[in-house]
């Protein structure tokens, strides 16, 4: 049976219609995605965050292997992470002396909980300054070791008024070949191409390592991922504000080593003798200059010393003893030539005070290094004009 005329004129119609709703479906999407570049930057929704309004800022910028279990997550905006944390919960308080903890995951506080990370232990200690200030600090580090991340952050960091940044470091945040691996480096190219410049580092702005931050990486389509994880930590924060739990700590975990292998190799660096160009001095010169006029310690962290199976050769997993016996000469060196503060506590913690790694505390272990920091902190405010 032929099909009737009508309905063979009305197909080319229909199809026409299609295309029409398509082709608008397109434009508009086309349209939304060059006003979200043009006049809402990611950064701006970043910037928006539940926290220190309805919900309390976080101890500690965020960070999680486990976002369901820590009701956190590792992302990599500044903003966000910043808008999250309790620095960002308004103007400074007058009778406030501000400290700013910067350094790896042994300072952000890994296997442990909020109230045991070195912060919050010097904030127990309840230190008042002889003109009435309150001593209080905040915990600005971030796990991986790197000082280009340590100066990227403290970039941000610099906007809230310190008066004394504590800049926790360690030999592995030295090497050229650590500065640009973080995560928080490769998706931020343009801060810290910035940084590059600005402090003349040596360190490549055309690195392969950099994620091309794209116009199609800041439309709807290409940034959906940064939005979504901005969107899972304002989520996330509902049970951090429940629980009080920021990460996933294990009941049982794999102890530091004790028996090393007889390795004495420590990066693409050769013994017997460690270069001083061998080593990020320039960057950590660039952290002291972005400080400005603000008092800066640099505290040499406490690291774990091995008794066992070749404990001649190397301190720990990470460190062979030339290479760490050298940096410290050298880091003392420069110390003295800048009359930088500076305290070397590689070995003032007990070697049954850590944990999973060589520079990992326990609570404990935590709370002997707040005391020893405390005595400088105190001695350092005393010396402010």
């Amino acid at each position: 049976m032929n099909q009737p005329t009508n309905d063979l004129n009305t197909q080319p119609k229909n199809l026409a219609l299609t295309f029409r709703i398509i082709g608008k479906a397109l434009l508009l999407f086309t349209f939304f995605n060059l006003v979200f570049v043009l006049f809402i930057p990611v950064e701006m929704v970043e910037q928006l965050s539940l926290y220190n309004k309805v919900l309390p800022g976080r101890d500690r910028l965020p960070y999680a292997d486990d976002p369901s279990r820590s009701y956190s997550l590792s992302l990599n905006n500044l903003d966000a992470m910043f808008a999250s944390h309790k620095i960002d919960s308004g103007q400074k308080p007058a009778d406030e002396f501000r400290v700013l903890l910067i350094g790896d995951s042994a300072t952000w506080g890994y296997l442990l909980s909020p109230e045991q990370t070195l912060s919050n232990s010097i904030n127990q200690s309840n230190l008042v300054l002889p003109d009435g200030k309150k001593v209080r600090a905040y915990n600005l580090a971030y796990p991986v070791m790197s000082l280009t991340k340590d100066l990227l952050i403290l970039s941000k960091a610099i906007q809230f008024n310190p008066d004394l940044i504590v800049w926790l470091v360690t030999l592995e945040s030295f090497p050229y070949d650590k500065q640009l691996f973080p995560a928080l480096i490769q998706n931020n190219p343009a801060l810290v191409g910035e940084l590059i410049d600005k402090y003349n580092l040596r360190l490549d702005t055309n690195d392969p390592g950099f994620i091309d931050q794209t116009i199609l990486a800041r439309t709807i389509i290409g940034a959906r991922k940064s939005l979504a994880d901005w969107f899972r930590l304002q989520v996330y924060g509902v049970m951090w504000a429940a629980t009080g739990i920021d990460q996933d700590i294990p009941e049982t975990f794999t102890q530091r080593l004790e028996d090393l292998p007889a390795d004495d190799s420590f990066h693409n660096l050769i013994p017997p003798h460690l270069p001083e160009n061998d080593l990020a001095f320039d960057i950590l010169q660039a952290g002291m200059d972005m400080a400005g006029e603000t008092h800066v310690l640099i505290v040499n962290e406490p690291m774990f010393t091995s008794t066992g199976e070749n404990s001649d050769i190397r301190y720990n997993f990470y460190y062979p003893r030339w290479a760490y016996d050298d940096y410290r000469q050298l880091l003392s060196q420069k110390i003295t030539a800048n009359g930088w503060n500076y305290l070397d506590l590689w070995d003032a913690i007990p070697r049954t005070e850590f944990t999973n790694t060589a520079v990992h505390l326990t609570p404990l272990g935590v709370k002997m290094l707040a005391d020893k920091l405390a005595a400088s902190i105190l001695d350092i405010a005393g010396s402010k004009p």
